[in-house]
């Protein structure tokens, strides 16, 4: 009897060994990144974009999660909503575009006109037992916290309000509501999902790949790190306090796997992460009267990690196409207001981070050609460096674990 995927992948997590990498399979094999679609991007909250993307009724952005493509749109009435980017009539996609403005979602094929909303308001040739309301698109969940849109595909979508709850009060002196996309990329990276998580969640190679990024970024998570400094440590206690002082939230969200917020000083000095460590915009975000805001960090798995500064915020999203290919989207935001060649100066701006994503890109492809070796075994973590690593790995496998556990097929094990 051939062994399925689902089982093969349900028996490696169970015997994986603590604090190891995954075996191969979960880096290359197209039935294992089929499982990871259907389990982890197809039932998790998924990062699709900003408030600020669509700020004005009409706006819309589209995006493809797996097979699954959607449209982000704001409706005449200024609510979001998420859409899936499916004709009701014989299945085209709607919206062609990546982004822009549009009264009306008008599919290309037959014409079929959709409100903003998602509702029919017109089909040629249906004949007269053909109702409309009948055929609105269909809705993916939607979930917004502090000017964040996050996307759920799953019917029974899990609870969204208590991470809502948490990071609120640390997006909120940002505005995102109030804010601008200044620039965006989106970079191919040729390796698996996980192995680009992997490597943002561990500074241990930054002494010898970024350069760049540490002329401002502190690579310490916490003063708990083993590695933590004492220059380290009285610097958070020194920011700690100014921040306690203007009512802006440092201290961590409770712990957890799944997502963690924390807002951490940058070096000494440095109010922004741009080469000299000086702002890129001298309008600061929301109504922020102080710079040195440090980086309040967050992280949402599968799929973003943030820095949010005082003079504009970097925003990330990964999208996987295929087992070895990832879809790696950086935003720079700045607020509303704030011009171009006046208040900001955008080469500066993106500087730190487009060297940060090219060293990352290459990083991440050398690990995956690394992994495609037969030569290559599940290796040790190290623990005082890794554990953002470790972390993520846990929460994979524990989420997969219980997406795959049959207790019927458990029983009949144990009936055998």
């Amino acid at each position: 009897m051939t062994v399925s995927a689902h089982d093969t992948m349900f028996d490696l997590l169970r015997s994986k060994k603590q604090n190891y990498s995954l075996p191969r399979e979960f880096y290359n094999d197209p039935d294992f990144f089929k499982l990871d679609m259907e389990h982890v991007f197809g039932k998790s909250w998924i990062f699709a974009g900003l408030v600020c993307d669509i700020p004005k009724p009409g706006n819309f952005f589209t995006l493809s999660i797996g097979d699954d493509p959607l449209v982000i749109v704001r409706d005449d009435n200024s609510e979001i909503h998420a859409i899936y980017n499916t004709c009701r009539h014989r299945g085209s996609k709607v919206c062609l575009e990546e982004k822009g403005h549009t009264a009306k979602l008008v599919c290309p094929y037959h014409q079929w006109t959709y409100n903003l909303d998602g509702n029919l308001l017109f089909a040629g040739n249906m004949g007269e037992g053909f109702n409309p309301a009948d055929f609105p698109l269909k809705k993916a969940n939607i979930g917004i916290a502090g000017g964040m849109i996050f996307v759920c595909l799953d019917e029974n979508p899990p609870a969204f309000a208590l991470f809502q709850e948490a990071v609120e009060p640390f997006l909120k002196p940002h505005a995102l509501d109030k804010a601008k996309v200044a620039h965006e990329i989106t970079i191919s990276e040729k390796a698996n999902w996980k192995l680009v998580i992997e490597n943002n969640r561990e500074c241990y190679h930054c002494n010898g790949s970024h350069p760049e990024l540490l002329n401002s970024l502190l690579e310490f998570d916490n003063t708990d790190d083993p590695r933590a400094t004492p220059e380290f440590k009285a610097l958070v206690a020194k920011k700690a306090n100014d921040w306690d002082t203007l009512g802006i939230a440092h201290e961590s969200t409770p712990h957890n796997l799944e997502y963690r917020a924390v807002r951490m000083p940058l070096a000494e000095g440095i109010h922004s992460m741009t080469m000299d460590g000086s702002v890129a915009c001298q309008k600061l975000m929301g109504d922020l009267t102080d710079p040195d805001m440090g980086s309040m960090r967050l992280l949402h798995l599968p799929n973003t990690w943030n820095h949010f500064m005082g003079d504009h915020s970097i925003v990330f999203r990964v999208m996987p196409v295929g087992p070895q290919e990832t879809l790696v989207t950086t935003k720079w935001i700045v607020h509303e207001d704030a011009v171009e060649g006046v208040d900001y100066d955008l080469e500066k701006m993106v500087k730190v981070w487009n060297a940060t994503n090219h060293q990352d890109r290459e990083l991440a492809e050398n690990n995956q050609l690394g992994i495609n070796s037969k030569a290559y075994k599940p290796g040790p973590y190290a623990e005082g460096a890794e554990f953002g690593v470790i972390n993520f790995i846990n929460w994979y496998s524990a989420h997969m674990l219980g997406k795959l556990f049959d207790p019927a097929k458990l029983q009949l094990a144990a009936s055998e």
